[in-house]
């Protein structure tokens, strides 16, 4: 758009314009940390039923996503997290699927650190969240994965509703389910999953992490240490050795 000899510039090219200085700034960063040695993580998180359409689909994003994190971006390592349009987790039965298979075709493949995030549906201080955390412990665990972020209980959207606790369950589920055979760990996810999947409608809210924990002395309440206990017990009838 001309006018009176000064070129007028539209909303949508202004946009544009944004975006890509926004594009620029974010190169530019990339180069300054890598000229100056930084350990670089690239995250995405692939929209199971958005854009990328199906299982299949978000798995080959996924996994193209994955490797443009390296190559184009010069990751040190990849932090991934397929999410579900509607539920908005990363323990949903879809999500799993699409991270295992993602994971196992890259670590099949090549030597690049991978690693996951976690946003189970559940809050703090219930059987319901510690299980989904273990669960997606176990699948990063036997599909190759090197790193677990996590957890961000309540979908991570929540306020101080995270706490040490779900990050201990995805430790000893992962460190449990290593050198397991990927086909009984098939089957311990499958009976989890099934367990948990029916309650996505009315899941438990949880506590707040003052309400589970000593705040002067940073460790969990008698009654969460006893919800652990109880969740880790359905890990063994579910299948996984768990020791603690």
């Amino acid at each position: 758009m001309v006018h009176a000899g000064h070129r007028v510039t539209d909303a949508h090219e202004c946009s544009q314009l944004n975006e890509l200085k926004m594009d620029m700034t974010g190169l530019n960063m990339l180069a300054g940390w890598t000229v100056n040695g930084d350990t670089i993580m690239v995250e995405q998180m692939p929209i199971f039923g958005g854009y990328c359409g199906g299982l299949e689909e978000t798995a080959i994003c996924d996994v193209a996503t994955t490797l443009a994190s390296f190559a184009l971006f010069s990751g040190n390592f990849h932090l991934d997290g397929p999410i579900h349009i509607r539920w908005g987790t990363t323990t949903n039965r879809e999500s799993l699927q699409i991270a295992a298979h993602a994971a196992a075709a890259v670590d099949a493949n090549t030597d690049l650190l991978l690693a996951n995030q976690y946003y189970p549906m559940a809050g703090p201080c219930t059987e319901m969240c510690l299980i989904e955390t273990a669960c997606q412990a176990i699948c990063d665990t036997g599909s190759g994965r090197e790193l677990l972020s996590g957890s961000a209980a309540a979908k991570g959207v929540v306020q101080d509703k995270t706490t040490g606790m779900e990050a201990r369950a995805m430790g000893e589920a992962a460190l449990t389910a290593a050198g397991m055979k990927v086909s009984d760990l098939n089957e311990i996810i499958e009976k989890l999953v099934s367990g948990y999947e029916t309650r996505y409608n009315d899941a438990p809210a949880g506590k707040r992490f003052q309400e589970c924990y000593d705040v002067k002395t940073v460790k969990p309440t008698e009654e969460y240490l006893q919800v652990y206990d109880n969740a880790m017990q359905q890990l063994r009838d579910a299948g996984l050795p768990i020791k603690h």
